[in-house]
């Protein structure tokens, strides 16, 4: 570098544009202007450039100015939100079109009626006649002649973006390869194959991330040949142009891709703090950014973590990502007092009008509790407000509007008004348990302990926060850099040319030398391109890592590349700190090897200090601005404010203290000392121990209620994650077909994590059985096992695990975890025989086992239990690992919740159990209110009827749900235990309510629920069950929501779709269409109402599985007419490589679903196999056939009903 160079760091974000300079005498200067101010200047990054070099408009760049531009952007991610992307065409198997509007089946949200998946990408898509097996082997060769008449036609409409996703090609690109340069031929000028952009399994995700590719990267190159033209870059200008990457690397302009593109700014800041707090010693980091609208949180213990799927506005990535959690808390995070519970956004007042203190007449937010408590003072905060400009931040007008808040509060609740401080130390106190509860997803609940970490604090609201977050997650040091406020840009800086390549493998660990070819290939192919952007060999390092599962697990950890025993040692000690436990005699296999090529191009840290040396307590003499009164924890204090620059190092801050800086306010809570480091650094940390919260009464208070209800949510949710992570089934793990719950001492339902409506609240009678078969027996350590349909299950391959948990040696909690098992034995493999009888004929039948004494297994006695009956479990090692991921997930929330007891107080969280059931109860009676009374009869295809009645008592907001008249228990396995019409109510009334509440056992204190005994709805030992749970749950609600009068029906059915043989076997449900409503159309293609199972994606499932998935796709036309049209079922194709039984329950294949107030009812589903000789017969709903080697079996889904008359 010559003595005349200029470095500029830039993070043009959606709102700012940060620089970071390093002159050319080596000092470091910042500066912010607007990304968009289109009357001044073209583009924020070129202008902030101009300026910092002191240039007039039209002045030439002086010649070899720049050394370099470093520079992470938004571009991408805007033109993503906005969905402005370049128009695209996407080619994909024959067979495919419709497979990535569908996805995995599930619906963005599970309590929507009006369902709204994210616009797609592509404007239009083209089948290619095209196969290969899942060894990546030609089944059908390319049909060329047809994938060049498509690329013509499209290029013809005006298309030069095309995306190329086929089946397999990862392990096999030639016919990618090959329609690639038919594109080329063609004319089409940006050309995105799966292969080139992902080497990784899963269509789903590496289409997505394909058509991200061809969608962004046009209008990524436009703006990079901007600036590049702009910056004269390689002319004489800027020596060098580069731009950050997702994955947190620097590459040159002309390779940066979209795909590469949507975390460029944010892993910035990623790259920022490792680098920062290493220089001054901190290894183990929460990386926490607040902004306005949102919150980053991050985790880092030695090396970046980055995640190979990710889910960008409504997009699937299968790419190298920066592992960012994101949550819906920022500064701008709306307050608002709703359904009794003070609840933070996750609305947000944005930049316009901003919240209520900028003079733009805002809402209050997170900012103004800040300005209330007077953590945020106007006198210390710069004036850049009001028509002008000019005006200081208007702390009456947030005072004004807390109090009226208050008074709003009080009215509501007829509890004396709070004061203003109160309410708003209540509102920042939920939003800092938000954030918490963010962290705890991407640390606590992957095995790690924060409390030996640092939060490395940045962003523009992140240092007000800092030590409250810290304290709700029992950290005891904060980092905050003097760069804090532009730390992504300054990040830009320090970060590495990078170059990664990953391949999918699927091998056993003893496949090693293949293994290190496949590594060795991908290390050559990185190195080569980090040294041809400049890097020296010598100054490139790689780091290979293996991404290693067990044999029957999709659970893969990433570990360091090396020897067999090496990678096992490293694998296992991941695994039991992830997961808690290794299960050494299960073999390992490779799921993926990564390469990653780094070029040492990066800045070191720099110190940043004022010239006075520290070693002195803060005082007048060490930037005293002035005292303010600010409150804390609500008691006011006379509070230091402080200016940040003038504090030397060494100089330390005893809190309460503010110290404020050009980019943001830091907040030294009491307790906390901030001290100046060696870089200059501030360095938060708890100097007294954390004072356990004032005694919390156990009378309801409206900001404990949404801090008990967030807590209780949180505790479910960690239960949850246990659970998923470290199950053995596919139904379990990838399916989510599972429910963790917690329940007050007399069993009723506190908190539900359901990933699957039919679960819901439909666990008490579970735990309650329990509590009554074992009275006086139950000790501390003990657990559960019951599947009885009779004693609160639902069928058999759904089991739960119930957990006591004691308190000074009494039961004060109870825990449940309910999962689907993928055999429980049975007739037919996969549990579900279409035609039994008797309850024995699915399966073994589980009352109450005792599957933990006092914290030991009892293995012995549950393996005895599996294999009893006449149709023993089939795969006994299976259900054994997936009942001890249930004891692990109720272990993590018995731990979890005994925290909650340690800090507040067992009277005190017990008296809030029972408050947020209350608030749940209050909820439902208000949607009571605008209901009338109506009824319903329900034909079924076997010739039952459900009937219900709902009777409304306005005056007393209470309402009677009446299935008297429905039919009697069926003599076949159309059943539905009694806990199952439970969670049928309560998933009706809570897509009613139309907002957040609790679920729990309060949502149905209001409604009695008549279920005649010996009803389908309420059977007797020995009933049949397994359609209960999926075809019954389902026509019930229908029925409900028809005397509702809300929604058409829609598919009424869960097209159960279970095959297998002794080796294997798999259970599916088959999405369809949804009913119409008023105002809105049917969704194509969806889970329905009581299940939102995900379906696994066909290169996995071919993997797995010796099938070839032919077809999936919409089926045109299934849908009910009306003036708001039904959603359209499915078509797919099953062949199957080896012979199987497959079995089917499958419900609307005679009776349509109905339309609603004139509109037309929906088709019905259709089942048909072909033989391999190419014969086709159609078969029942419920059926069972042997399909032989070569036989395909095919399911039509049903469409829903159409709302109101055409016309």
């Amino acid at each position: 570098m010559t003595g005349a160079e200029w470095e500029f760091w830039i993070d043009r974000g959606g709102t700012f544009t940060d620089i970071v300079a390093r002159t050319p005498d080596g000092e470091l200067r910042t500066h912010k202007l607007l990304s968009e101010n289109p009357e001044r200047y073209r583009d924020a990054a070129v202008q902030g450039i101009r300026e910092m070099l002191g240039l007039s408009d039209g002045d030439p760049l002086p010649q070899g100015a720049i050394r370099a531009v470093k520079m992470g952007t938004t571009v991408a991610t805007n033109a993503l939100l906005e969905r402005k992307g370049e128009p695209t065409l996407l080619l994909i198997t024959e067979g495919f079109r419709d497979l990535l509007l569908i996805g995995y089946q599930t619906r963005p949200r599970l309590f929507d009626l009006a369902i709204r998946r994210p616009d797609l990408l592509y404007s239009e898509v083209a089948e290619v006649p095209e196969r290969l097996d899942a060894e990546g082997a030609t089944v059908h060769p390319l049909d060329e002649a047809a994938a060049r008449a498509a690329l013509q036609a499209a290029f013809d409409k005006g298309y030069r973006a095309v995306a190329i996703a086929f089946l397999h090609a990862y392990l096999n690109p030639a016919h990618e390869a090959r329609v690639a340069e038919i594109a080329e031929e063609i004319g089409f000028t940006q050309i995105s194959a799966s292969h080139r952009v992902s080497r990784l399994a899963k269509l789903v995700g590496r289409g997505d991330t394909t058509v991200v590719d061809a969608y962004l990267s046009p209008i990524l190159r436009r703006y990079v040949e901007q600036v590049a033209g702009a910056l004269d870059v390689g002319q004489g200008g800027a020596e060098r142009l580069l731009f950050m990457q997702s994955s947190g690397g620097l590459t040159d302009a002309r390779l940066f891709q979209g795909k590469d593109a949507i975390l460029s700014g944010p892993a910035g800041g990623i790259v920022g703090m490792v680098k920062t707090a290493q220089a001054a010693g901190h290894e183990k980091l929460i990386g926490f950014d607040m902004g306005g609208t949102s919150t980053d949180v991050s985790h880092y213990a030695g090396e970046y973590e980055r995640s190979f799927e990710t889910e960008v506005a409504g997009v699937r990535m299968r790419a190298p990502m920066m592992d960012i959690h994101t949550v819906a808390a920022g500064g701008g995070s709306i307050l608002s007092f709703r359904d009794g519970r003070f609840q933070v956004g996750p609305e947000s007042a944005g930049a316009n009008p901003g919240p209520a203190c900028y003079r733009r007449g805002g809402p209050l937010t997170v900012t103004d509790c800040n300005v209330m408590l007077g953590k945020l003072n106007p006198a210390h905060f710069p004036a850049v407000f009001g028509p002008e400009g000019n005006q200081p931040l208007d702390a009456a007008i947030v005072r004004e509007k807390f109090i009226r808040l208050a008074e709003e509060i009080a009215a509501e609740t007829g509890q004396p008004a709070m004061a203003p401080e109160a309410v708003a130390e209540g509102f920042l106190r939920i939003a800092v348990d938000n954030m918490a509860n963010a962290i705890k997803k991407i640390s606590v609940q992957r095995g790690h302990d924060v409390t030996r970490y640092t939060l490395q604090c940045f962003g523009g609201a992140g240092g007000q926060h800092a030590c409250l977050v810290a304290d709700a997650l029992g950290m005891e040091k904060v980092f905050l850099h003097p760069f804090a406020g532009v730390l992504s840009a300054y990040g830009m800086g320090l970060a590495e040319i990078r170059a990664l390549r990953e391949r999918q493998l699927d091998l056993p660990l003893s496949a090693l030398p293949e293994a290190q070819a496949a590594q060795a290939e991908l290390a050559a192919d990185a190195r080569a391109e980090v040294a041809a952007q400049g890097v020296p060999e010598a100054e490139i390092r790689i780091e290979a890592r293996a991404h290693l599962r067990y044999e029957g697990s999709h659970q893969s950890l990433e570990v360091p590349f090396g020897t067999v025993p090496e990678m096992t040692r490293a694998f296992e000690a991941a695994h039991r700190a992830r997961f808690g436990f290794v299960s050494p005699e299960r073999d390992l296999f490779f799921e993926m090897v990564g390469v990653e090529a780094i070029g040492e191009t990066g800045e070191a840290p720099a110190p940043i200090l004022p010239g006075a040396d520290g070693g002195q307590e803060a005082g007048q003499d060490a930037g005293q601005a002035g005292v303010i009164p600010v409150t804390f924890g609500g008691v006011r204090h006379d509070t230091p404010v402080l200016r940040r620059e003038t504090l030397p190092a060494g100089t330390r801050v005893t809190g309460p203290a503010i110290i404020t800086e050009a980019t943001g306010t830091n907040v030294v809570e009491p307790g906390w000392a901030a001290e100046v480091d060696g870089f200059g650094n501030l360095v938060l940390e708890r100097i007294e121990a954390k004072a356990r919260p004032p005694a919390a009464g156990t009378e309801a208070d409206p900001v404990l209620l949404e801090v008990f209800n967030n807590l209780f949510m949180s505790v479910a949710d960690q239960m949850g994650a246990t659970l998923a992570n470290t199950s053995w089934s596919v139904n379990i793990k990838e399916r989510l077909d599972f429910s963790c719950a917690i329940f007050d001492a007399a069993g009723d339902l506190v908190a539900n994590a359901p990933h699957v409506p039919v679960h819901l609240g439909s666990m008490s009678d579970s735990i309650k059985t329990v509590m009554r078969e074992n009275a006086g027996t139950i000790r501390d350590g003990d657990a559960f096992m019951l599947n009885s349909p009779y004693n609160g299950g639902t069928h058999l391959p759904d089991v739960t695990v119930v957990t006591p948990v004691f308190v000074e040696g009494q039961i004060r909690f109870w825990l449940g975890s309910r999962g689907h098992h993928a055999d429980i034995g049975g007739r037919t493999p996969g549990s579900a025989p279409p035609d039994s009888t008797r309850i024995e004929e699915e399966g073994v039948l589980i009352d109450n086992v005792r599957l933990v004494s006092q914290g030991v297994l009892q293995e012995a006695l549950v393996e005895e239990v599996l294999s009893s009956g006449r149709y023993p479990c089939r795969n006994i090692a299976q259900n054994m690992a997936d009942l001890k991921a249930q004891v692990a997930a109720n272990e993590t929330g018995r731990r979890e919740l005994l925290k909650v007891v340690e800090t507040f107080g067992a009277e005190v969280v017990i008296a809030y159990m029972g408050h947020v059931q209350d608030n749940a109860e209050e909820s439902v009676r208000r949607v009571i209110e605008r209901l009338k009374d109506g009824s319903f009869v329900y034909p079924m295809d076997h010739g039952a009827e459900i009937r219900v009645k709902v009777s409304v008592d306005a005056d007393a907001r209470e309402a009677v749900i009446d299935f008297t008249g429905t039919s009697a228990q069926h003599a076949g396995n159309l059943n539905a235990p009694s806990a199952v019409c439970r969670a049928v109510v309560l998933y009706v009334f809570r897509t009613m309510v139309g907002a957040e509440i609790p679920l729990n056992e309060g949502c149905l204190k209001p409604l009695r629920i008549v279920i005649p005994d010996g009803s389908m709805l309420n059977p007797r030992y020995p009933a049949a069950v397994i359609s209960g749970n999926t075809e019954v749950s389902q026509a019930t609600c229908n029925a409900l929501y028809g005397a509702l009068g809300v929604i058409a029906g829609s598919q009424g059915t869960m097209n159960n779709f279970v095959w297998g043989n002794e080796a294997f076997q798999n259970y599916e449900t088959i999405a369809g269409g949804t009913g119409a409503g008023p105002g809105f159309d049917g969704c194509d293609a969806v889970q329905t109402h009581m299940t939102n199972t995900r379906s696994t994606d066909p290169e996995i499932l071919e993997k797995r599985f010796p099938v070839r998935l032919e077809h999936f796709g919409i089926r045109p036309g299934s849908g009910g007419a009306g003036r708001w049209r039904g959603g359209n079922g499915v078509i797919r194709r099953l062949r199957f490589l080896e012979p199987v039984t497959v079995t089917t329950l499958c419900s609307h294949r005679r009776v349509p679903p109905f339309g609603a107030e004139g509109g037309a009812p929906g088709a019905v589903g259709e089942d048909f196999v072909e033989l391999p000789d190419g014969s086709r017969r159609k078969v029942a709903g419920f059926a069972e056939v042997e399909v032989p080697a070569g036989g395909l079996f095919e399911m039509r889904t049903p469409g829903g009903g159409g709302w109101g008359r055409l016309g």
